[in-house]
């Protein structure tokens, strides 16, 4: 006589995925293979993100890849192996592009606001303080503030509101009036003749009017000729309407003389 093999047919009956043990003659046991639970008889795959989802990180996706296998993968906002996340602070980097003169502030996952500080306007990616302030930051007028700063001129960061005309960096260090204006000690009347005070007029307020009267006290003309407005019949209009708290600054290509 000869033990009977229960495994020997069909697996012992046992299910595709679990092994069959012969245990006396004519008996066996089934046990599911590694990954999968159930009595042998039926196995199922082990689904580990269904506990404790799968060890990952609460900010994180389980995603079960096979038998009792699985990825974590960091939820869209934050950053890590997916057993650890940390949120991304869009604001931690670079002010989250807002404005340097701007407050950024996280307000949901890939979402921020930037809020110009106090004491400047715009939309918080750009910001604009004073007109005054907003001189130095852009070459085109940075040399008409030095020469402000040179005579102590600071009317321009009072609350105005001014219209300025500045001539461009490269007409004030190219013109060689400038440097006798200087040493007649008059600069800062020539300077003042620039500055139209309590009124932030733009271009389309300039079109409509024919004469202003300068912080210097003289007036200064506008005509519009070939699609431009020209100041004394001179001084062309070449950039326009870069606004300020306290007024508006416009940029031209030649020097206004009283």
């Amino acid at each position: 006589c000869s033990a009977i093999d229960a495994c020997e047919s069909n697996n012992g009956g046992c299910s595709s995925k679990a092994e069959c043990r012969r245990t006396t003659p004519g008996n066996r046991a089934c046990v599911c293979s590694t990954g999968y639970t159930g009595d042998g008889i039926v196995c199922l795959e082990i689904n580990p993100c269904l506990v404790n989802n799968g060890g990952c990180d609460r900010n994180a996706e389980c995603t079960q890849t096979g038998p009792n296998q699985a990825v974590c993968n960091c939820l869209r906002g934050y950053s890590g192996d997916g057993k650890t996340c940390t949120y991304i602070s869009l604001c931690s980097q670079n002010n989250g592009g807002c404005s340097e003169f701007a407050i950024c502030n996280d307000t949901e996952l890939t979402e921020r606001t930037c809020t110009c500080k106090p004491n400047y306007i715009g939309d918080g990616f750009k910001c604009r303080g004073n007109i005054f302030q907003e001189l130095l930051r852009n070459s085109n007028t940075s040399r008409f503030y030095f020469h402000l700063e040179a005579l102590s001129i600071r009317d321009l960061s009072g609350p105005g509101p001014f219209t300025l005309f500045v001539p461009r960096t490269d007409v004030l260090n190219s013109d060689p009036r400038v440097k006798d204006w200087v040493a007649k000690g008059v600069m800062a009347q020539v300077l003042r003749y620039h500055v139209v005070a309590c009124a932030s007029l733009l271009y389309k307020d300039l079109a409509a009017i024919t004469n202003i009267t300068s912080l210097q006290g003289d007036l200064i003309h506008i005509s519009y000729s070939q699609n431009s407005l020209v100041l004394n019949n001179k001084a062309e209009i070449v950039l326009s309407d870069t606004v300020g708290t306290n007024g508006v600054i416009h940029v031209i290509n030649q020097i206004l003389v009283p």
